[in-house]
């Protein structure tokens, strides 16, 4: 009696699908790192420092590459970057000072002196909510507060200008004598690119469960980066 042994698998064929798998796999794992080491991240928000350009809980994916290569980052633009603060690893923020210029806080104004320039020119920040608009003052104080960014340093700030801590307060307290009011580009994760906003999985739409607003995902249209006038 003949035995149909067409579809018995031999133990040779056997090791090859269980090497093809682990190939796969370990290609696949080399993707994902390489993806993640150097084109770009996700993120979800935590807190309300971005107030109105980005909310609670809304997911984000960023760029990594552009500024590990050829981009400088600009003023405007929105970045994720470590301030190596405990307990807070990842800050989300948006570049006010560039390096080498010089920063005036003033009546709720920001001000810049670009470098080689003598006068200061005010930012005019339309981007930001009306609550912030001509509202971001230095721990209340609506004097003249002067920044010297040095030539390795960017100053960042909230969006959500008096809700938070940034570059007005090196991100925490500038009493450490270790605190900075500036952040090295090597600390910058990178730019926003695109926007994913919130999912609630529980009333199955865009609906942040906290402020009860529409959160649909704006993608590449995100406020990730601004053109000053």
């Amino acid at each position: 009696m003949w035995e149909d042994i067409s579809n018995a698998q031999t133990p040779k064929s056997l090791r090859n699908e269980i090497f093809d798998f682990l190939k796969d796999l370990i290609i696949i794992i080399v993707i994902v790192l390489i993806v993640r080491t150097f084109l770009i991240l996700p993120f979800q928000i935590s807190g309300q420092s971005m107030y109105d350009s980005y909310y609670d809980r809304e997911f984000i994916i960023v760029d990594r590459l552009s500024y590990l290569t050829y981009s400088q980052p600009k003023r405007g633009d929105v970045i994720v970057f470590n301030t190596h603060i405990d307990g807070k690893e990842y800050f989300i923020k948006r570049v006010i000072g560039l390096p080498g210029e010089t920063l005036k806080i003033q009546s709720g104004s920001v001000f810049v002196k670009a470098v080689g320039s003598e006068e200061f020119v005010e930012l005019d920040e339309t981007y930001l909510s009306d609550t912030n608009y001509k509202s971001t003052y230095v721990r209340g104080d609506d004097g003249e507060n002067l920044y010297e960014v040095p030539e390795w340093g960017y100053f960042v700030l909230w969006d959500n200008r008096n809700a938070s801590t940034d570059s007005r307060a090196c991100f925490s307290s500038c009493e450490f004598s270790d605190k900075s009011n500036y952040i090295q580009k090597k600390d910058i994760t990178g730019r926003v690119l695109v926007d994913l906003w919130y999912f609630n999985f529980k009333t199955f739409s865009f609906t942040n469960p906290n402020l009860w607003i529409d959160t649909k995902p704006r993608w590449l249209s995100s406020p990730s980066s601004f053109e000053y006038k």
